[in-house]
């Protein structure tokens, strides 16, 4: 009796299972909405309010730790000097620290030559909120020390980036909206909704001014250093699907 009992529960669920089945598969497909597919870009063009320098300080002797005593007093001189001129710590960054063995035929292993001296290399990236200082304050940098400009470029702080990529957006929205209602009209239909939108990321450039990398300003010039902020472009971009009728 359990036995047959067992057999017709199983009966029963292979029945409703079969049946469920044939209800999903009848019911009817999901109709699709028409679509328009647009993308659009916006820029916004306005001036850097962020200077990124990267100085360095090298120095050389036969001498390992002559040449790193050596360059450790000029980096102190250069990181004092910009602090003393109003520049946070916090803006003051090591970027990088190199020894570099030169042998007298660099082209052979070093196992086999024979170390003429030693190069140090200290990079420091100084960042100013007030891009007028720049000149100065790689004249400052060069006075106590520093001998090389490895980066000088523009670009905006962070809270800029994010004001002006707003203003991209929209601008991009806009454009986007703008083709989509030209096709819809040529077409004619006409956008009733939106399906989908996708953000692109935005590009802030950097404005490089290579007039004096890896050069040291000459000393008792009495010239200031030129430097010009120009301007820069935000771009940011979005693709829209609109629903059309």
């Amino acid at each position: 009796m359990r036995g047959k009992t067992a057999l017709l529960g199983i009966a029963l669920m292979v029945l409703c299972a079969a049946v469920i089945g044939n209800v999903t598969a009848q019911l009817p497909e999901e109709s699709r909405d028409k679509l328009i597919h647009v993308s659009g870009t916006g820029k916004v063009t306005t001036t850097p309010d962020q200077a990124i320098i990267v100085l360095a300080v090298e120095t050389e002797n036969a001498d390992v730790a002559v040449a790193q005593q050596q360059n450790a007093q000029k980096m102190d001189a250069v990181t004092n000097a910009l602090k003393g001129a109003g520049i946070p710590a916090k803006d003051l960054r090591t970027t990088g620290y190199n020894i570099i063995p030169v042998t007298e035929q660099n082209d052979k292993p070093l196992a086999t030559s024979r170390v003429k001296f030693y190069r140090v290399i200290n990079n420091l990236e100084v960042r100013l909120s007030d891009v007028d200082r720049a000149g100065e304050m790689i004249d400052l940098a060069v006075a106590n020390g520093a001998n090389r400009v490895d980066r000088f470029s523009f670009t905006l702080s962070d809270a800029k980036q994010q004001q002006f990529r707003s203003e991209a957006l929209t601008a991009a929205v806009k454009q986007a909206r703008g083709d989509a209602d030209a096709v819809a009209a040529a077409i004619g239909k006409t956008i009733v909704d939106v399906k989908e939108v996708n953000v692109g990321n935005n590009y802030v450039p950097m404005a490089y001014d290579n007039r004096y990398m890896g050069m040291e300003k000459a000393m008792g010039a009495g010239v200031a250093t030129p430097v010009e902020v120009g301007e820069i472009d935000v771009t940011a971009t979005v693709s829209i699907a609109y629903v059309i009728a």
